[in-house]
């Protein structure tokens, strides 16, 4: 068994088109590295109705295949999408099956690991392949630690990857024969599986603010040490055209909402420019922010983990600094 089978995420928009959820062009990217890892080729298998599939749209570089799989349900159906899944696991005997941690695919992917009795794991923040097959990483003992997964004796393994954990692949695959996608339209008999009607989807709300698409986020932990300098914070993060963000303790301690919470328990982020005050570098905050293009550390404590991942650090008062830039801004 060999190659990597990622399962594309779809929905149809307020025009009722068909598109690609953004995560698939993560697990896109997942399975691309394991593909040059060694796992093998990269499949993308889209489910959806005959005339709507969107193939051209996962086509991009390093995805060797994309399967075409029609479905007689006009939108996501759980028992549907498993048996779906099911017979590509047994046509193409996968080393490795993709999909996201997402509503849709907890709906199915753990039935699929189970009755095929699969390596399984949920939540993956990251994945590699080595001489032993698969390796998936995740969070354990409430976030504190990162645990790493292998999984001897198992020749496929299902791995839910979290959105927003790895960088999205992008650019069309360019070909030889003029950009045609390579497609294989296959015909399962999926007729009769849908066991549940759908009635309505509503998108989960954000929040206050989705730091998750912010650009530029300053990031306080519990160095700034009271409840009232949040309020400060906010407007340094306003005045420098930030967006503020937090660690898990001030939201534990009731200074900030949820929805401004980075790390592995909260939102996983990737700005380009994460300026991080007073934050320590709890393992589970790391998780939520490391792949951020510049990170900018400030805290007192020369040993603390943040400056093991930071770009730029600077051992100082957080408040010293700022003051600095209040200073500067005018």
């Amino acid at each position: 068994m060999s190659g990597v089978l990622a399962i594309a995420e779809l929905r149809r928009g307020e025009d009722e088109q068909l598109a690609v959820r953004p995560g698939t062009y993560e697990l896109i990217a997942a399975g691309r590295e394991l593909a040059e890892q060694g796992a093998g080729p990269l499949a993308v298998a889209v489910i959806g109705p005959a005339a709507d599939v969107p193939v051209d749209s996962v086509a991009l570089d390093g995805v060797s295949e994309v399967i075409a799989v029609p479905s007689p349900e006009d939108r996501y159906e759980a028992h549907v999408w498993q048996a779906a899944a099911e017979a590509l696991i047994e046509q193409r005997a996968p080393a490795v099956v993709l999909a996201g941690h997402t509503i849709d695919s907890l709906g199915f992917a753990a039935a699929v690991a189970a009755r095929g009795r699969h390596g399984f794991a949920s939540d993956v923040t990251a994945v590699a392949w080595t001489e032993h097959g698969a390796v998936a990483q995740r969070s354990a003992y409430g976030e504190r630690l990162v645990a790493e997964l292998d999984f001897p004796g198992k020749q496929t393994v299902v791995l839910l990857l979290r959105p927003g954990a790895n960088a999205p692949a992008g650019g069309r695959h360019a070909r030889a024969n003029g950009g045609s996608p390579i497609a294989t339209w296959l015909e399962l008999d999926l007729a009769g599986r849908s066991r549940t009607e759908r009635v309505e989807l509503r998108e989960a709300p954000i929040g206050e603010v989705d730091i998750a698409k912010a650009d530029f986020l300053l990031s306080i932990g519990r160095g700034v040490g009271a409840a009232d300098q949040v309020a400060r914070m906010e407007r340094l993060a306003d005045a420098l055209g930030a967006t503020l963000a937090v660690s898990g303790p001030l939201v534990e301690a009731g200074w900030a909402s949820r929805a401004r919470k980075v790390g592995q328990s909260g939102r996983t982020v990737a700005p380009r420019v994460y300026l991080a005050l007073g934050i320590s570098g709890a393992a589970q905050h790391l998780g939520g922010m490391s792949r951020s293009q510049t990170i900018i550390a400030v805290n007192s404590d020369p040993r603390a983990r943040i400056f093991d991942v930071a770009h730029y650090g600077a051992v100082a008062d957080l408040f010293e600094v700022a003051d600095e830039l209040e200073r500067q801004l005018g």
